[in-house]
């Protein structure tokens, strides 16, 4: 599957609101990291019941985020994500639209910074060079929405291959792990304003 054709554009306001949901994250993110899992497997590694799991699945499935994929046996029903990468924008009019995007992205910054926060707890347990690359990285620009675009377009560009790699274990590198990079635009009041 190429990066490209694994791409998906959330649009709908009930998918948005059905993804946005920590456990259904999580489930999605380990399926992205290990590939095809059993309900029972993903429940394990989410610290979840295997039914909770099953339940999580199959709303991820009614929306499309995920499908069954081939069993190895007549008793196992893995699953496995349908695309790799969502994208969501305000380009669909409406409240419902701003309502549903803005409870994923709120939902995707606290799962971000719980993890920040278990980062920092065991940073000094990690190897050089890891332990220095984890964290926060913080700029203050002064930028129009075409140049933010391009930021944005550029990093797009630059992660693809990396993300290529997530579906195919033989092209990671020795020494590669999973790494969450969660990109966090906040256009601010103007200068003056009483924003």
């Amino acid at each position: 599957m190429s990066l490209e054709s694994s791409r998906r554009r959330l649009d709908d306001p009930a998918a948005m609101r059905a993804f946005a949901h920590p456990v259904r994250l999580a489930l999605h993110e380990l399926l992205l990291r290990s590939g095809p899992t059993t309900a029972a497997d993903a429940g394990r590694e989410t610290g979840v019941s295997q039914a909770l799991a099953s339940y999580h699945l199959r709303q991820l499935a009614k929306y499309g985020f995920v499908e069954q994929a081939e069993a190895r046996d007549e008793r196992e029903r893995p699953w496995k994500v349908t695309e790799r990468v969502q994208e969501w924008d305000d380009s669909a009019p409406g409240l419902e639209h701003s309502a549903a995007r803005s409870l994923l992205e709120q939902v995707i910054a606290e799962r971000a910074l719980a993890r920040l926060a278990d980062w920092g707890e065991r940073r000094q347990e990690e190897p050089e060079p890891w332990r220095s690359i984890g964290g926060i990285g913080n700029f203050y620009l002064h930028a129009t929405p075409d140049e933010v675009a391009e930021i944005g377009a550029a990093i797009t560009e630059l992660l693809e291959p990396l993300m290529a790699r997530v579906g195919d274990p033989a092209a990671q590198p020795d020494g590669a792990r999973p790494v969450l990079l969660t990109q966090v635009v906040v256009p601010l009041p103007p200068a003056g304003s009483d924003g």
